[in-house]
This record gives structure tokens, sequence and C-alpha cells, in this order.
């Protein structure tokens, strides 16, 4: 049996970043753990090895690819957060967005009241909706 299974983003370079973007959006949300690449390592020294984000409830691993790839993100695998209430959507909505892509705009869809989808600034996909 599976011990446990956890989203893994992987970034070139942007880890960090994604993860302070991220943690500042979501309330209690941290940092819990970093571990970098050192001189003389795979990656980029500093970048990040492997790092764990907690968003809510949920555990998030992140890091810098030491390997450039021909693919990234696909909004076909979204991050959906369900928002407790209209200002925390909207804050969420506009605090992703910067720079971001938005592939449903906050609306009313019918299966939800208020309800958005985008790509971030980094091209993680987001689905937000008013629980």
């Amino acid at each position: 049996m599976a011990h446990s299974v956890t989203p893994f983003l992987m970034f070139e370079g942007k880890a960090e970043e994604a993860m302070g973007v991220y943690a500042s959006l979501f309330e209690g949300a941290a940092i819990t753990a970093i571990d970098r690449y050192g001189p003389d390592e795979a990656g980029t020294e500093g970048s990040v090895r492997r790092a764990t984000l907690r968003l809510s409830s949920q555990e998030l691993i992140c890091i810098d690819s030491p390997v450039h790839h021909a693919f990234t993100f696909t909004p076909s695998v979204s991050l959906f957060v369900e928002c407790e209430d209209e200002a925390e959507l909207e804050r969420l909505y506009a605090g992703l967005m910067e720079d971001g892509q938005a592939l449903m705009p906050l609306d009313n869809y019918g299966f939800s009241r208020r309800f958005g989808w985008l790509n971030d600034r980094f091209g993680v996909s987001w689905q937000l909706n008013l629980a």
C-alpha cells in the first residue's frame, strides 16, 4: 500500500519564487523544508533540490530540475482550491493571475456559482471554486 500521494511540481530555476508567491497568498501556508544544491552537484548551486510547501492541509513537493525538459506544466492537471468566501476566492484569483493566463475567468458556470481556472506565471494550473 502506498505510504502517501503528494503533488510534485518541477520547475526550472523558479521553485523558490513560486513557493514564495503561493505561501504569501494562502493563509497559514508555509515552506516546511528546503534542501538546496551545493557546489559541484547536478543542479545550479543554491537552487531547490527538494522542498515541501504546505497549503492548507495539502503538502506539495517542489524542485528545480537540473535538466532542461521539452515539457512544462499543463492544465490537464491542476490544483483545485475550495474557497470559503468570495473575498478569499477573488484575492487568490487576482494573486495567481498576476502575469498568468485565464482559462475560465471568475463567473457562474452553472456547476458552481463562482469559479475560475487559470495558469499562473509559472505555468501551474489552478481551479478556484466558491465552496
